[in-house]
């Protein structure tokens, strides 16, 4: 059994398989997932386990270069923009702002779509891998 890091067995094979510029979407409870893409759900009841619990194992596990989010967030989810554009600024991260309509159709590219419990509104990123060297 690991002993520190992801302990789910798909989400721990995605994120080992991410190769630079691939995708991985994390998203609320209600963000849809395309066809074709996998799907990992963690969700186990409304709020658990939220966007961010999910998202900070996630980074600790992978590199990233770009984070895409929906436009609407900074108005309807301020607290999510703000941890997002925090997070990406420390990182050296580039932020790409999308309508949501034009988000939901990015995860297309998705290696996985993480389902998460959160329930606040526009809680869902895409996540462009980076390399770790």
């Amino acid at each position: 059994m690991k002993k520190i890091g992801c302990l789910n067995s798909e989400l721990s094979y995605v994120i080992s398989k991410l190769g630079h510029f691939d995708t991985l979407t994390v998203g609320d409870c209600g963000l849809p997932v395309p066809p074709g893409v996998q799907r990992i759900d963690l969700a186990v009841t409304y709020g658990v386990p939220g966007f961010f619990d999910v998202f900070n194992v996630i980074d600790a596990e992978a590199k990233f270069q770009k984070v895409t989010i929906a436009s609407e967030s900074k108005t309807q989810n301020p607290e999510f923009y703000e941890k997002i554009t925090s997070w990406a600024q420390k990182n050296g991260v580039e932020v790409v702002m999308v309508p949501h309509e034009e988000f939901k159709a990015g995860t297309k590219k998705s290696v996985a779509v993480v389902r998460t419990g959160e329930c606040k509104p526009y809680s869902n990123v895409i996540l462009e891998s980076n390399v770790s060297f």
